[in-house]
């Protein structure tokens, strides 16, 4: 009678990588750190909200993963090259990064919309992953290759419910994103979006709570009538970021349950 155990024929989607994630405090962001840990990546996390993450780190610590909190906002460079600079100290080296740190609002005309508000949905939503591209790629190419993902959104390809200033930036993400892929495709880096649909995030929380109608919109413009769940969105960052996606560069693909196909 055998004593050794049962093989499993499921090999992990990121074993012994290191990935870092932004925006990891709630939402898509938290989800994704907890399937990448789950799929064998060191995942290091950053979020202005250090309480969440560190509760965060514990729970994936606490399921066997590998995890380090590095509180950070996306728009400083500073605290981005400290993120990235940490991850390498900690673990040896950079993978793979989901850049998902998000802001916007809605329900303001562009004429009315203050222009705090403006500053801070581009500061978040495009010098963030521009801090974060100028920091990862050096890391990556010294290491030989790695892959990002950048979040964009449904609004990055066309008007939506979202503020002006939330549909701008979301179609400079794309732009970014597609000059990288071509910068670096040669040089062993991948770099692609997700086009996000409606999820159920603090964000979308917020905005169906001050306005339901366009929470009713958001789910009628998808094919499948519903919004998406964080993990749901989380799983296609992880293909994105392991090698099952290795011939997929400078694209948008989209997470929106439809939405854009019609």
């Amino acid at each position: 009678m055998s004593n050794s155990r049962p093989s499993c024929d499921r090999s992990l989607v990121l074993d012994g990588k290191v990935a870092m994630i932004t925006g990891a405090s709630s939402g898509i962001g938290a989800a994704a750190a907890r399937l990448f840990a789950r799929e064998g990546a060191a995942v290091v996390v950053t979020a202005r909200r250090a309480e969440r993450l560190e509760s965060l780190v514990e729970e994936i610590r606490g399921s066997g993963g590998r995890a380090l909190a590095v509180p950070g906002d996306v728009a400083s460079a500073d605290d981005v090259e400290r993120v990235v600079r940490t991850a390498v100290d900690a673990f040896g080296r950079l993978d793979c990064a989901f850049n998902n740190a998000g802001f916007g609002t809605a329900g303001t005309d562009l004429h009315e919309t203050g222009q705090d508000v403006y500053e801070r949905t581009m500061d978040v939503n495009v010098r963030g992953v521009w801090n974060c591209l100028r920091s990862q790629v050096p890391v990556m190419l010294r290491d030989g290759g790695g892959t990002i993902v950048n979040t964009s959104s449904v609004a990055g390809q066309r008007a939506t419910g979202a503020s002006a200033a939330y549909v701008a930036a979301k179609h400079a993400v794309l732009g970014l994103t597609r000059a990288a892929a071509a910068e670096y495709g040669k040089r062993g880096i991948r770099v692609n979006a997700l086009v996000v649909g409606s999820t159920l995030t603090e964000m979308m929380d917020r905005v169906v709570r001050e306005l339901p109608e366009l929470g009713r919109q958001f789910e009628q413009e998808t094919l499948q009538k519903r919004m998406a769940d964080p993990a749901e969105v989380a799983q296609a960052a992880l293909w994105l970021c392991s090698d099952r996606s290795s011939f997929v560069t400078g694209a948008a693909v989209p997470v929106d349950g439809g939405t854009t196909a019609v």
